[in-house]
């Protein structure tokens, strides 16, 4: 049964507005993602941290905070988790002596791995009412509206 307080009430504004939608939409799945990633002690914001750190890319604070669109206080703190989590070190970046660069450890990479797959579970759980093409379609038109210009790659 669906609950009925979290049923559209009234005009269709709100139903029919994209930035509502979407943000409804980021509320649902980030408590989707919240749930699936606590038993790791990872949040959504945490895990994409860790998900930059492992790719080899070896990014900076200013670059994490810059492609979560996130504060890079919000990083610092995220990363301080993390690192007390032992998930991820601080190195200095061959590249500006001033700054650090985040490296997923060991454990970091082990942790990363288990929760992708608690990841990918609770999205298609999320989207369960949708079919496999229109999830990929979903995920391309996401994509084009996060990374306008296709710089996501």
């Amino acid at each position: 049964m669906t609950n009925p307080a979290a049923q559209p009430q009234g005009s269709h504004a709100l139903i029919d507005d994209m930035s509502f939608l979407l943000a409804r939409a980021s509320a649902l799945s980030n408590a989707a993602g919240n749930a699936a990633l606590a038993e790791f002690g990872l949040k959504v914001r945490s895990y994409s941290v860790l998900e930059l750190a492992a790719v080899g890319r070896r990014p900076s604070q200013r670059e994490i905070a810059e492609f979560l669109r996130l504060d890079p206080s919000q990083v610092v703190a995220l990363v301080d988790e993390l690192q007390r989590a032992k998930l991820v070190e601080r190195e200095p970046d061959q590249r500006d002596r001033r700054a650090n660069v985040i490296v997923a450890t060991a454990l970091g990479l082990e942790t990363l791995e288990k929760a992708r797959q608690k990841v990918r579970a609770s999205t298609l759980m999320l989207h369960s009412e949708l079919t496999e093409s229109e999830r990929v379609t979903l995920a391309d038109l996401l994509r084009k509206t996060a990374f306008p210009g296709g710089q996501s790659r």
